[in-house]
């Protein structure tokens, strides 16, 4: 089994279904994320879109909303939860259609896409270089590619503050190579730049910006959000902890949220770097 299978299993299981059952919150809460990859995508209408690593599907039809009736967006993930959550949403959408792929490997019928998008969706591929070169071979010549990866995970409250808790209570994750296959795989913007220009691509530039994540509801709302997404997730199920723990976690992340109040909910400041290239 090759990472991205495990990856593909990994998405297409629990993890998958929480996500889905939390879609709502988590999409408020990457809201400022998805604006600036829109931005810099610089879609425009009748344009043809690649939404890489779509899930649920509120990227693409946020891209399907700029490029207009005479345009369409194809959102592919390895998620077959997921992409059954996008196609429900968006069923009757004659612009958006939903692909079941691995971006790494899947023949998309050649130079087809004036856009390629991804809101943290390509950090997750065996091969990066791979991955991009296959995903520029999707690419009309002059296309443009422009996507969000997470920083150093230190400067990203949503990950550091629940992970920080849950070692405190369970003991720490396991040792892994940063650059492995994850969220925060793509934190060296100047490794991620070397893998585009390997792959093929041109003009490759990139941005480091503290992007508010927002998680709406009060700071117990957000933490038990925590609680069943993302590091404390991962270390409750790494150590077996029990209800207990979860308890203790998530009342920890709660009192650890009031310095981020504002008068909008809850905002954590978190270092995301936005990726731009040239196919």
């Amino acid at each position: 089994m090759s990472d991205n299978d495990a990856q593909a299993d990994y998405w297409s299981s629990d993890a998958g279904r929480k996500w889905i059952t939390h879609e709502a919150a988590m999409d408020a809460s990457m809201t400022a994320v998805l604006d600036r990859v829109l931005a810099l995508a610089a879609l425009a209408p009748g344009q043809r879109v690649l939404d890489i690593g779509c899930g649920a599907g509120a990227t693409t039809g946020a891209a399907a909303a700029r490029v207009g009736p005479t345009g369409h967006v194809t959102g592919a993930d390895i998620s077959a939860p997921l992409l059954a959550r996008a196609r429900e949403r968006f069923a009757g959408a004659d612009r958006i259609d939903f692909l079941r792929a691995d971006a790494q490997t899947h023949d998309f019928g050649g130079a087809r896409f004036d856009r390629v998008i991804s809101r943290f969706g390509v950090m997750f591929f065996a091969d990066p270089e791979a991955a991009f070169a296959n995903i520029r071979r999707a690419m009309l010549p002059g296309a443009r590619l422009a996507f969000a990866c997470w920083g150093d995970p230190a400067h990203i409250p949503w990950f550091a503050i629940p992970a920080g808790i849950a070692a405190a209570r369970l003991g720490p994750a396991p040792e892994a190579e940063p650059t492995a296959p994850g969220p925060t795989a793509f934190r060296d913007a100047a490794r991620v730049r070397d893998i585009l220009s390997a792959a093929g691509f041109s003009d490759v530039g990139s941005v480091t910006e503290n992007i508010p994540i927002r998680p709406p509801g009060t700071p117990r709302d957000v933490a038990e959000l925590a609680g069943n997404l993302g590091p404390a997730s991962f270390l409750l199920r790494h150590h077996e902890g029990d209800a207990e723990d979860r308890r203790v976690i998530v009342d920890g992340i709660a009192a650890a949220l009031p310095p981020y109040e504002t008068e909008t909910g809850i905002t954590l400041p978190c270092e995301v770097h936005l990726i731009t290239a040239t196919a």
